[in-house]
């Protein structure tokens, strides 16, 4: 139910207590997308049902909403990534990890149901795409892959988020840092 005309800031806090409030229940023990409804949402957020409709067609539409809100912000993370010039630049890459850890439980949510996996599998490839671009030194012709050098990322980063979680974003970004400098 999104609305082409700028939004009242009222509707913008409702919206952003609902989002707090399903990340929060999706983050806790027991919360799965197939158990959400839309009393529990509300109840979470401290309003009611009808607000909740006021904004949302059902948790599906909030969750759809909260997802492209995610991806949009890791896309202008990337991009940001995308115009440093200098690969040392570490403290971008520790800034992009922060917004995933900040964001974990919801996001191994979703990379469970394969959805933002895909996503970040482009955002990242496109990344790695414009960084060899703009490389100043000629490339070998074997030279990783693309898409092997972005599955790996992806691979560490979802490792990092289901697993590995106790490592700081500094010390995964060091060691990302080192594996992808040459």
């Amino acid at each position: 139910m999104s609305n082409s005309k700028k939004e009242d800031p009222r509707t913008i806090r409702t919206k952003e207590m609902f989002k707090k409030s399903v990340l929060s229940l999706l983050g806790e023990e027991g919360y799965t997308i197939s158990n959400l409804t839309v009393q529990k949402v509300a109840g979470k957020a401290g309003l009611n049902r009808t607000t909740f409709y006021l904004h949302y067609l059902d948790i599906e539409d909030l969750l759809t909403q909260v997802t492209e809100e995610l991806v949009n912000d890791l896309s202008s993370r990337i991009f940001s990534l995308i115009q440093v010039k200098d690969l040392t630049e570490k403290q971008q890459l520790t800034h992009l990890l922060d917004f995933l850890y900040i964001h974990r439980n919801y996001l191994q949510t979703l990379f469970n149901l394969n959805q933002f996996e895909d996503q970040l599998f482009l955002q990242i490839r496109k990344l790695i795409e414009v960084r060899r671009e703009n490389t100043e030194k000629d490339l070998p012709d074997d030279y990783v892959s693309i898409e092997i050098k972005t599955a790996s990322l992806v691979g560490i980063i979802m490792w990092w988020i289901r697993k590995g979680i106790h490592y700081s974003s500094e010390y995964i970004s060091d060691q990302i840092y080192l594996m992808y400098k040459v």
